[in-house]
């Protein structure tokens, strides 16, 4: 395949960005994208150009890494699948392709394609997580967890993290990142001590870190590549109102 790439450069945070052109032939169509990436780093290094900062850690739609806005679509063309995982058969022979990294307040660029993700961290510190009690392990059967509550929980619990419903927001919100979260925890018996404390921290957290509001347009949820469900953000919503009270936070 031969292939047109516009990839946005950066030098650092505070640098002026701009898309660069870059011819490539011989692509394989059955390469992933970060293999046909690879192959043009190694193409400008040995042409003595600087190589472009991308991330990228498991390649196996896992870990959340690879953050690529293609095409104007977060993780490319293909639903339900990472960049990492998304092959060049999906694109045409001659095609020009944009790459570009999240665009959101709360993601500043690092470099290049690269973008600082660490707001997601500190809102799972603020609440994402639960008491276990130390001692003698607990007998497994001891808290029945009902099939549905744990399927549901399961569903939630498939998001990576990676930042897509974020980028692919027209307000940059990361509703479907916390409602994911929030409801992971809150459906499961072990989560239940925590569980309104947790949306009230992990909420304030989302906000004073400058991700936006939801206005439920969808784009979120399109966009994530395990397909977690819009209905988190209203499980969310639920349990914040229920946690303040109207509006007042509880004791």
């Amino acid at each position: 395949m031969k292939l047109t790439l516009r990839v946005w450069r950066q030098s650092g945070p505070q640098d002026k960005g701009a898309m660069v052109e870059y011819k490539l032939d011989d692509i394989s169509p059955d390469a992933s994208f970060l293999e046909m990436l690879d192959v043009l780093n190694e193409k400008l290094i040995a042409d003595g150009g600087e190589p472009i900062a991308f991330d990228h850690d498991c390649r196996e739609g896992i870990c959340g890494m690879c953050s690529l806005v293609i095409n104007g679509t977060p993780h490319g063309p293909e639903r339900a699948t990472t960049t990492c995982q998304l092959h060049m058969r999906k694109f045409k022979d001659g095609e020009v392709i944009d790459v570009e990294p999240w665009r959101a307040k709360a993601f500043p660029v690092v470099k290049d394609l690269v973008v600082d993700r660490s707001a997601f961290d500190r809102i799972v510190q603020s609440g994402g997580f639960i008491s276990a009690p130390t001692g003698t392990a607990p007998e497994a059967h001891s808290t029945p967890v009902p099939k549905p509550d744990a399927d549901r929980a399961f569903e939630a619990a498939e998001c990576i993290g990676c930042g897509a419903c974020v980028a692919a927001c027209p307000n940059g919100s990361a509703a479907l990142f916390l409602g994911a979260k929030v409801t992971h925890l809150g459906l499961m018996p072990q989560g239940q001590p925590e569980r309104w404390d947790r949306v009230v921290s992990m909420l304030d957290t989302h906000d004073e870190e400058g991700f936006g509001g939801c206005t439920n347009t969808g784009e979120c949820t399109v966009a994530c590549p395990k397909g977690i469900p819009l209905d988190v953000i209203g499980r969310l919503n639920h349990d914040y109102l229920k946690a303040t009270a109207g509006g007042k936070k509880r004791a």
